[in-house]
């Protein structure tokens, strides 16, 4: 268990390497922030967490820097601090209300994040594996043509045409969309299979039809792919962090590999600032990296936005870049009356 004096040293060190670059020694600490401990305490405070897995050398001599454990110990602080998740999060869910010209809209916050931060801006829109339906209707349109109306849980309406193989009355279709509303609010990755089975059991005379109709809506909410935007590299390329030419070859390959990106995209959790860092990434390629992102959801999408780094980012700097983004682009919609 770390205790308040360590725990003080962990942050005092991610802080001084985050603003330097450069190992931390006991003498650093304890002059620019520890300013009542020795430089003795702290050297054995130091060595213990290091132990502990919080901090390491990168030579015996040297000072010390932050492991992944040691930066999420001080991330953990920033975001208990600063709390600037729930503005972030409205505001994403705001612009993704305003479904015409999103995709422009992330577009936009890529570039601005790539410039404002100097790191790399990412932005994404995810239809949601547990998306839910409110309310399916057919309506019949001619010989064999039916009109099929899905109506997703926060009001986002979607719309197909659907050719039938045989003429079906539009009694049949109000029975067929009365079995499918019976399981209205549920996630359409859980029901999807039972559905054709018990569906098609109880209305065998339009077999064919609950299979069309069913194979229609699967293909609405579940074919879209993850969408996702990249801001400019040039500014993360003049980073300390990235003068590796092996890192910033392994962090080009990885965000140009659309599977790699998507992945890291739906890691990020609902409604909530992500910070995910190093290898807590889970995905090769970002080891030496660190993610943070909004997330929110709104008509059955996740969409994300935020920054790709070093470990060594200013994750302060990250966070408050992506809620001035949002704020700035809120007000554009806004001042366009969208």
């Amino acid at each position: 268990m770390i205790t308040e004096r360590q725990l003080e040293v962990v942050l005092s060190v991610v802080y001084e390497y985050i603003k330097s670059g450069e190992t931390v020694g006991s003498r650093t600490v304890s002059r620019r922030y520890l300013t009542g401990r020795s430089s003795a305490t702290i050297r054995n405070e130091m060595s213990d967490l290091e132990d502990m897995g919080f901090l390491t050398q990168t030579h015996a001599s040297s000072g010390r820097i932050p492991t992944t454990q040691g930066y999420r110990l001080y991330v953990d602080s920033v975001l208990q601090r600063i709390s600037s998740a729930g503005p972030s999060v409205k505001l994403l869910q705001k612009m993704m209300e305003h479904r015409q010209g999103l995709g422009k809209m992330l577009e936009l916050a890529s570039e601005m994040l790539s410039r404002v931060s100097d790191y790399v801006g990412i932005a994404a829109i995810t239809p949601l594996d547990t998306v839910r339906f409110q309310h399916v209707s057919f309506v019949r349109l001619g010989e064999r043509r039916v009109l099929l109306l899905i109506v997703l849980q926060g009001g986002l309406v979607h719309q197909k045409f659907i050719d039938m193989t045989t003429d079906m009355p539009q009694e049949e279709l109000d029975k067929l969309a009365a079995g499918l509303n019976r399981y209205s609010g549920r996630p359409w990755s859980e029901i999807k299979a039972s559905l054709k089975t018990s569906l098609t059991a109880e209305l065998n005379s339009c077999r064919e039809a609950c299979s069309r109709a069913l194979a229609a809506i699967d293909g609405m909410l579940c074919a879209p792919k993850t969408r996702i935007f990249t801001g400019s590299l040039s500014g993360i390329m003049k980073l300390q962090d990235f003068q590796d030419l092996g890192k910033i070859q392994a962090l080009c390959s990885f965000i140009e590999e659309e599977s790699s990106m998507t992945a890291l995209v739906n890691r990020c959790s609902m409604n909530e600032m992500n910070v995910m860092i190093g290898r807590e990434n889970g995905v090769p390629g970002m080891e030496s990296s660190a993610l943070v992102a909004a997330t929110g959801e709104a008509g059955g999408q996740k969409a994300v936005v935020g920054v790709i780094g070093p470990e060594r980012m200013d994750y302060e700097k990250a966070i408050s870049a992506i809620d001035g983004v949002l704020r700035e682009l809120d007000s554009d919609q806004s001042e366009r009356g969208e």
